[in-house]
């Protein structure tokens, strides 16, 4: 679990390193060199349900890899707790991976750092070239104007998961388009130990990746036009509000989920302990978890009013995993390789099968492996009304300042302390000034 300390030291790391010239990777030299061509590490996030899943689903691929090119991959799979913090430690003593998972939304962040290198059109055509990526992923791998700090990996939306079972019983026909009937649903649903809708109050980038879509719904944002922190705006404060509501008011979150940070809302919707979850990419999990793809349904996420995924409304975030290298690492050679082997269409089909997401690959993409109906929801999601998280330098303190406000705020609603209008716009007012640009 992401504690209140830890985030904040993630927030303090990312703010000298900027201030520092940073360096990563393995090499001494401060740049890449090819020192040692016959290994790499690499750090993967954890995207299956458990870090051993993560194991059987990427160490046969690495075998693969070495038998290939001689190249031998050291891996450690990294929970998303640790991984920022992890990865900022890296930046500033030298002691990291060759090559690393990023968070789709930590690109223009970590790219400040002056740590990854860039992937600028002679890189790109080492990889088989830019063009073979989607432009939907290609918008979260580093501040506008600038190469990239990162590959796309793995691309994913969120949905809405619906316990099929649960909504006949409670005689719901169809599952909730706006946030109003999912709260009403919710209602239905919520009886018997049994609740609405899952959620990870504990965690960070969760409450972010929500937040975020409420603002927007609400014509909001967190930033201005130029960059600046802006968080104490009424819309989004309504924005934040309403999404803590849905346990401090409407009752359709379980007060215990405000300690969830490690997917256990995953857990409680595939037990049918919940009847709806808002996830990125779901299907494997619930899969690996013993939940049929008959149990459920999937749709878009809610949206204000209207109808959502007809690209007037956003309803998710570009989510997703970038693949990055650290810029020093003694084997260049090789980390590109294995950059341009992971990203290869083979590789994609794969990985991406196994994870339930998208690949950011075109060629990929268009296997019948994505057609699914839960992958289509994803993939018109990605197409038509899904955005990038800001892709500015302090995107990663941002996630770590509001998502730990609105953390606090779902603490407070366990509690039964009143979540208002007020102790809202308090909580993101103190968010701000952690801010370097407040």
């Amino acid at each position: 679990m992401r504690s209140t300390r830890a985030a904040a030291a993630g927030a303090v790391t990312l703010s000298l390193v900027l201030a520092a010239s940073a360096c990563g990777g393995g090499s001494a030299t401060g740049g890449g060199s090819d020192d040692s061509p016959k290994t790499l590490t690499y750090w993967a996030s954890n995207q299956g349900a458990s870090i051993e899943i993560d194991k059987k689903v990427l160490q046969p691929e690495l075998d693969k890899f070495e038998k290939q090119t001689g190249i031998k991959v050291k891996l450690e799979v990294v929970p998303w707790s640790d991984l920022l913090n992890r990865i900022l430690t890296a930046t500033t003593s030298g002691q990291g991976p060759d090559v690393l998972n990023i968070g789709n939304t930590w690109s223009a962040s970590l790219q400040a750092t002056g740590a990854l290198l860039p992937w600028d059109a002679k890189n790109f055509d080492k990889i088989g070239g830019r063009d073979r990526f989607v432009d939907s992923a290609l918008g979260s791998t580093g501040a506008q104007g600038e190469d990239p700090a990162a590959v796309p990996l793995y691309s994913m939306a969120y949905a809405l998961y619906y316990n099929k079972k649960m909504f006949a019983e409670a005689g719901v026909s169809k599952p909730p388009a706006t946030w109003d009937e999912l709260v009403a649903t919710g209602k239905k649903v919520s009886k018997d130990g049994k609740w609405g809708l899952g959620a990870e109050g504990s965690n960070a980038s969760e409450n972010i990746h929500h937040a975020y879509v409420f603002a927007k719904q609400h014509g909001a944002d967190f930033f201005t036009a130029d960059g600046k922190p802006d968080f104490t705006g009424d819309a989004t404060v309504a924005a934040v509000k309403q999404y803590v509501d849905l346990m401090a008011k409407d009752k359709v979150i379980a007060p215990g989920n405000a300690e969830y940070a490690q997917n256990q809302s995953v857990s409680d919707f595939a037990k049918g302990k919940t009847a709806m979850l808002l996830w990125q990419s779901a299907s494997a999990n619930l899969k690996s978890q013993g939940m049929s793809e008959d149990d459920y349904g999937v749709a878009p996420v809610p949206v204000q009013s209207g109808t959502p995924g007809t690209g007037k409304q956003v309803n998710s975030m570009v989510a997703g995993i970038n693949l990055a290298v650290f810029k020093n690492t003694d084997n260049l050679d090789g980390a590109t390789k294995f950059v341009k082997f992971l990203t290869s269409d083979d590789e994609q089909k794969i990985l991406n099968k196994a994870y339930s997401s998208i690949p950011p690959v075109k060629t990929a993409q268009s296997d019948a492996a994505f057609a699914s109906p839960a992958n289509a929801v994803l993939k018109d999601t990605l197409a038509q009304s899904a955005v990038a998280l800001p892709q500015v330098a302090d995107e990663s303190q941002f996630e770590t300042a509001v998502g730990t406000a609105i953390k606090d705020l779902f603490a407070d609603a366990a509690a039964g302390r009143a979540v208002t209008t007020a102790s809202v716009k308090a909580a993101l007012e103190k968010a701000q000034q952690q801010m370097p640009a407040a």
